[in-house]
């Protein structure tokens, strides 16, 4: 099977599954994890832009949230939050380039886990967000350790079309005011944005949805692409 055909069939399947009743939960490792790559978005983009990542919080129930510190302008305000909107589609077409070759896919792996052991020790602040990053610090050495170099490509992938896919299941998100983490009720990212550069929240969140969309396909274009043999003359 063609790499771009496979990787667009494991895609669909993510996506049937998510629509499915009990989808959600069959795939709830991925879909926690692409909520940890939501929240660091955001932390890491308020690092990048000057101000404090204190901590990361991922609850049962799916949510999470990064807690920054600051006195950000609007730009800098509305970047932040599409740091978490943007950071699983970022995340997944970087994992989709790098795992286009089986020769890293093992290494690749290992530091996976080392960057989700660093985020433990640096931000996350409780107990179930410990206990989620271990299990899959250690999923993602055990992999790294006993599959086969085309096994361990074949993960990273499905991690990479998952976190690309996760904008997907988060439409009713973007295009909604209000988020709720852990229970309790918060402006979304979306909102938070059009009250920093005005316009309404839907069009960011469509904004945002169709960026989306673009790596995606980017991302699989350049993951599948063929590598050009050379030839030779005599």
């Amino acid at each position: 099977m063609h790499s771009r055909t496979r990787l667009l069939l494991t895609g669909a399947a993510i996506a049937l599954i998510w629509q499915l009743p009990y989808g959600q939960m069959a795939l709830y490792p991925l879909t926690l994890l692409a909520t940890y790559v939501h929240e660091m978005g955001h932390g890491l983009t308020a690092l990048l832009l000057g101000h404090q990542f204190q901590e990361m919080l991922l609850h049962a129930d799916g949510s999470g949230m990064a807690v920054w510190r600051g006195d950000p302008g609007r730009m800098e305000t509305a970047l932040i939050a599409a740091g978490g909107l943007l950071g699983p589609t970022l995340a997944g077409v970087s994992l989709l380039v790098l795992s286009g070759s089986t020769r890293f896919a093992r290494a690749l792996l290992v530091v996976l886990a080392l960057v989700l052991l660093l985020s433990m020790a640096l931000w996350s602040r409780n107990i179930f967000g410990l206990g989620f990053l271990l299990v899959w610090a250690v999923v993602l050495l055990l992999a790294a350790r006993f599959l086969p170099a085309a096994g361990a490509a074949l993960m990273l992938q499905l991690i990479a079309i998952t976190l690309c896919l996760s904008w997907f299941t988060d439409l009713d998100y973007m295009f909604s005011g209000q988020a709720v983490v852990n229970g309790v009720v918060h402006r979304s990212d979306s909102a938070v944005i059009a009250q920093a550069l005005l316009l309404p929240y839907w069009f960011w969140g469509g904004l945002v949805a169709l960026i989306s969309m673009l790596l995606l396909l980017l991302g699989i274009a350049v993951a599948s692409r063929t590598p050009v043999k050379p030839k030779a003359t005599l």
